[in-house]
C-alpha cells in the first residue's frame, strides 16, 4: 500500500513541480473548463491534463495552477484537440507544487480525476477518461 501511496505522490510531484513551463499549444481546439468545490482555502489546485499514453507517467500536456476562491476553484484548458483526455488535480495547501504524505504514505492533501472515480491506489486512466469534441466542456472534480 505505501508502494502505491508513494507512487501516487511522486507521480504529482514530478508532473507540478515545473507548473510554469507549459507545452505549448496550437490555436485551434476547444476549451476544457473544471470547476472543483474544495473545503479550505488554503493554497492552490494543481491540474493536469493528460492523454492515455502519458496518464501519470509523464508530465501533462497541458497544466493549470486555480485560485481558490469562494469555496472552489476553477481552471480552463484552453486550444485542445479533439480526442480522449483525462484530468488529474490535487491541492497544494503549502504551495511545494507536490501531493505531501503522512509518513505511513497516506495523501495529506485531497487530490481527484475527472469522472470523479476514486478507489484505492493510483488513479487508472479507464477511470479519468473522457471525450473531447469541437464544443466546450465544463465538468466538476471533486477531492
Amino acid at each position: 500500500m505505501k508502494t502505491i501511496i508513494a507512487l501516487i505522490g511522486f507521480t504529482f510531484f514530478t508532473h507540478f513541480v515545473n507548473a510554469q513551463n507549459d507545452t505549448a499549444s496550437t490555436s485551434e481546439g476547444t476549451t476544457i473548463t473544471v470547476t472543483v468545490p474544495v473545503t479550505s482555502d488554503e493554497g492552490n489546485v494543481l491540474l493536469g491534463l493528460y492523454t492515455e499514453d502519458i496518464f501519470l507517467k509523464a508530465a501533462p500536456m497541458k497544466r493549470a495552477i486555480a485560485e481558490i476562491i469562494d469555496g472552489k476553484a476553477i481552471a480552463t484548458f484552453e486550444n485542445v484537440a479533439p480526442g480522449t483526455y483525462g484530468i488529474s488535480l490535487f491541492q497544494d495547501k503549502i504551495g511545494n507544487k507536490q501531493m505531501d504524505f503522512d509518513v505511513n504514505g497516506m495523501p495529506l492533501e485531497p487530490y481527484g480525476i475527472s469522472n470523479n472515480i476514486m478507489s484505492f491506489g493510483p488513479p487508472q486512466w479507464s477511470d479519468a477518461k473522457f471525450e473531447v469534441g469541437n464544443e466546450p466542456i465544463e465538468m466538476e472534480i471533486r477531492m
